[in-house]
């Protein structure tokens, strides 16, 4: 297998679940500041352009970080961060899903949008209008989700997931481009801080 890896939070979110899982793949570096995603050899791998990406050894590729994430927690061992049982994956695909459509999604275009518009422009189509009321978004979601975190210390309750990775890594990657976490959201806080301690998340930095 070989792992196409860059910069940003995509990337980071599936180097961590790795990490946790205990799982060493050989790193490709694609250089996303100069747009090799977006040019041979890489369109080739992933025609969607974008990271990470995992190539499988028979030549086939699976892109989408919850796509490639479930793939490894099947194929290697060790404690499933998915679920080992029907209701557990269920459930863990209910928050990865509200996580990433609810607060991940409107937090990633709000910045492309506005502090990454340089970047972006010329890749895809940018709505700068709309980068505030994106924004705003993601921290309503952010204010409902703390309610829930009340007593919880992890979304699935004492369970580490997926979930929980998805939203570290896009709420640490919000903390350095103006998308801070309100102080206000003392749960999230706290979960946070939970899930910065923890070794895999300064080994997938």
């Amino acid at each position: 297998m070989k792992f196409y890896n860059s910069i940003g939070p995509n990337p980071r979110v599936v180097k961590m679940f790795m990490q946790e899982k205990g799982i060493n793949i050989p790193f490709v570096e694609v250089d996303l500041m100069q747009g090799e995603n977006r040019k041979e050899p890489f369109l080739s791998k992933n025609p969607a352009g974008q990271l990470p990406a995992l190539e499988l050894d028979d030549g086939s590729v699976i892109a989408e970080i919850t796509a490639i994430c479930e793939y490894l927690d099947e194929k290697f061992p060790g404690e499933s961060l998915i679920g080992n049982t029907a209701e557990e994956r269920a459930e863990t695909r209910m928050w990865t899903r509200r996580v990433d459509l609810n607060i991940c999604e409107p937090m990633t275009s709000g910045f492309r949008y506005a502090e990454g518009l340089a970047l972006f422009e010329n890749r895809m189509r940018c709505l700068p209008e709309a980068a505030a009321g994106l924004k705003a978004i993601a921290q309503d979601k952010l204010g409902w989700l703390n309610g829930l975190m009340e007593g919880k210390e992890f979304l699935a309750g004492k369970r580490l997931t997926l979930a929980d990775i998805l939203l570290f890594g896009f709420l640490d990657f919000g903390a350095v481009v103006g998308q801070p976490i309100n102080p206000e959201h003392k749960n999230i806080v706290a979960w946070f801080e939970r899930m910065k301690a923890r070794p895999s998340a300064a080994a997938s930095a």
